[in-house]
């Protein structure tokens, strides 16, 4: 009796995997999205319980110009990106939900590692890798990019701040991204999964233009 308690408290404390992570996280998605009600906010509540939306606004602002903010600067920043990620990772993830996943191998070195698998959705073959984090060696693994036929979100997120940067500023990125966020968060306010998977299907489901 003490020893199966044990066993079970071991495994409960055990780490869970980059690669469990990416597959723990898909299949709440799936069932999440196939839900009787489900909607693009509830998505994205799952969709968190997983994703660093923070790490990943942060990565793509870029070292540079993160450290010249203010730390009310990058509370407004992280706050604003955060809520636009979830708006546009959920859509994501909703369009992908039906899409039959095939997991390959899982990389890691020291706190950051790599999961890749292939998607594939109706005849359409989609290699999309995860990249995941841990702030700590106790830590839990956080995705904080997705690379999608080999675009990454970071990345296209990056090129598009810089982009703005300079010639807006941060203060006129803000706002750009505020606009982007109401934007996003009123198109999905009243929007079912079943039509985003609808208009969806197929997508791969690209970051949106922060313009």
């Amino acid at each position: 009796m003490i020893a199966s308690l044990l066993a079970a408290t071991l495994l409960a404390a055990a780490p869970v995997s980059p690669l469990n992570v990416v597959k723990n996280g898909n299949a709440a998605v799936q069932k999440a999205a196939n839900a009787p009600g489900a909607t693009v906010q509830s998505l994205a509540n799952v969709v968190e319980s997983f994703v660093d939306f923070e790490e990943l606004a942060k990565r793509a602002l870029g070292e540079k110009a993160w450290a010249g903010l203010s730390a009310a600067q990058r509370k407004e920043f992280t706050d604003t990106m955060t809520g636009l990620l979830r708006a546009s990772y959920a859509q994501k993830a909703i369009g992908q939900a039906k899409a039959d996943v095939k997991y390959g191998k899982e990389s890691v070195q020291g706190n950051e590692a790599t999961v890749d698998t292939q998607l594939t959705v109706k005849t359409d073959q989609v290699p999309v890798n995860y990249k995941l984090y841990k702030a700590s060696a106790k830590a839990d693994w956080r995705i904080y990019d997705v690379v999608t036929d080999e675009v990454s979100l970071v990345d296209t997120y990056s090129g598009q701040f810089k982009k703005i940067l300079s010639t807006k500023g941060f203060d006129g990125l803000l706002t750009t991204l505020k606009a982007k966020r109401a934007q996003l968060e009123k198109e999905n306010a009243n929007t079912s999964a079943a039509s985003v998977k609808e208009s969806a299907a197929g997508a791969t489901g690209a970051a949106p233009q922060a313009k």
